[in-house]
């Protein structure tokens, strides 16, 4: 290496070293619980959605008698979310089951242990030491006219049991159960997609945190023009998060678009070669945190200006403002009991009837960051995705509202770019709206003072 490298090189990492600094949190930045408060908000809504969301499910789709299996480390996702908050995994073999009599859900642990308040233990392994016949026995005792199990050829999600334990269980059941097996698919999907009001009251705030964080990202605070690289970016946030005792359920992806430079073509199939950030450039960021069960998905864009320069050149404010009219077309075609792919051929029909060059990919999000729920689009499968965009919307549930709009920028020779968005909201039943607002601006790097 040229020793006269090593100065620049040295100021480099000082640079890196300075902009990975966990920071203070802005004042406005919302409150983070600590772990013991989390603990207690996640039990309090956990209660309230056995009680209020699963017996509606049971009863919107006919099923009686619902049961989830999983053995510890390899946990159902639907389970899994039904575990209390100090509860990292299941225990050994833990089955829940639910049994709906017409007037009372009942709540059940074929378990060796307890599950917190909301199962009562139903099996005791000295009085029966086989935990598949207690689990048949209950079940002949209740005599359910159809039995729920989380398979499912669609939504990953909603297929939870496992090869061995569904055979043990057929095996353990008699006979005239074993027709009475259903797929639980549609209550997998409910309980996941579903939010009640008490988490609505929250989700906003868990959206602004995680703005707050991409903006700061995004910010003369990280980025030096010149020096600092989208990996560098990435990275940072990756620091910032884990420091502010959050936890990402992807990394985070920065690029960059700049004229007379190759960009993107819409292909995602891997992600871009780490770029140093320079003045003129249109900096991209996708970007999510998880808190209280919570997932968020953000896409944003800032500008570096040049020299001289107090804002973004007109055409990429336009073109943003694109972005923004395809998200309203999107949204407008919101309706209860429309599945996802007519959701998708209604957007993109008045798209293209605007002149607006769209691609759509939006999909549910809580529980998961990719969560159960219709799928609108596919970046790559703009005609429709078989089953999972079949399914229908229902009212209380959340999406990430994620496409991207080609545009021609005059100020870049009439080069393409692509403006890409992605904002979480709620759809209560008749109309959706934006849980903390929406990007109709660019970042500025650095901030006009």
């Amino acid at each position: 290496m040229p020793r006269r490298l090593l100065p620049a090189l040295a100021f480099l990492a000082g640079c890196l070293a300075l902009s990975s600094t966990p920071r203070p949190a802005r004042a406005q930045m919302p409150a983070i619980l600590p772990m013991r408060e989390r603990a207690a908000v996640i039990d309090g809504w956990l209660a309230r959605r056995l009680e209020t969301v699963v017996p509606a499910l049971m009863r919107r789709e006919g099923i009686d008698l619902w049961v989830l299996i999983a053995r510890e480390y390899n946990e159902d996702p639907v389970l899994e979310t039904m575990l209390p908050a100090t509860w990292l995994a299941a225990r050994r073999r833990t089955i829940l089951v639910f049994y709906d009599d017409g007037e009372n859900v009942e709540r059940l642990a074929v378990a060796r242990y307890n599950i917190g308040t909301a199962f009562a233990g139903a099996w005791v392994p000295e009085e029966e030491p086989d935990q598949w016949k207690r689990l048949a026995d209950l079940i002949a005792a209740r005599d359910p006219a159809a039995i729920a199990v989380n398979r499912s050829a669609t939504f990953a999600l909603a297929d939870g049991l496992t090869a061995a334990e569904e055979e043990a269980f057929r095996v353990a059941l008699p006979e005239r159960y074993r027709s009475r097996l259903v797929t639980g698919e549609r209550l997998a999907v409910g309980w996941l997609e579903t939010r009640i009001p008490d988490e609505m009251a929250v989700y906003p705030m868990i959206v602004r945190l995680a703005h707050d964080i991409l903006a700061e990202g995004l910010s003369e605070a990280v980025i030096q023009p010149g020096v600092t690289t989208t990996a560098d970016v990435e990275w940072w946030y990756r620091e910032r998060i884990r420091a502010l005792r959050l936890t990402t359920w992807f990394h985070p992806g920065v690029s960059i678009q700049r004229a007379e430079a190759a960009v993107r073509d819409g292909d995602f199939s891997a992600p871009p070669e780490a770029t140093v950030i320079r003045p003129g450039d249109l900096v991209h960021v996708d970007f999510g945190i998880a808190y209280l069960r919570l997932h968020t998905d953000t896409q944003q864009h800032a500008y570096v200006l040049r020299p001289g320069e107090v804002d973004a050149p007109e055409g990429l404010r336009r073109a943003l403002a694109v972005g923004n009219r395809a998200q309203d077309l999107l949204t407008a075609a919101f309706r209860t009991g429309r599945s996802g792919n007519d959701i998708l051929r209604a957007a993109r029909e008045q798209a293209a009837a605007g002149g607006i060059r769209a691609t759509f990919y939006t999909h549910p999000i809580g529980f998961h960051g990719h969560g159960a729920g219709p799928t609108i689009g596919l970046w790559d499968r703009q005609d429709g995705v078989p089953g999972r965009g079949d399914y229908p919307l229902f009212p209380h549930t959340a999406y990430a509202i994620e496409l991207n709009t080609a545009v021609d920028l005059p100020e870049w020779g009439g080069q393409t770019i692509r403006i890409m968005l992605e904002e979480d909201a709620y759809f209560d039943g008749e109309t959706v709206r934006y849980l903390d607002g929406r990007q109709t601006r660019l970042l500025l790097i650095p901030r006009p003072r």
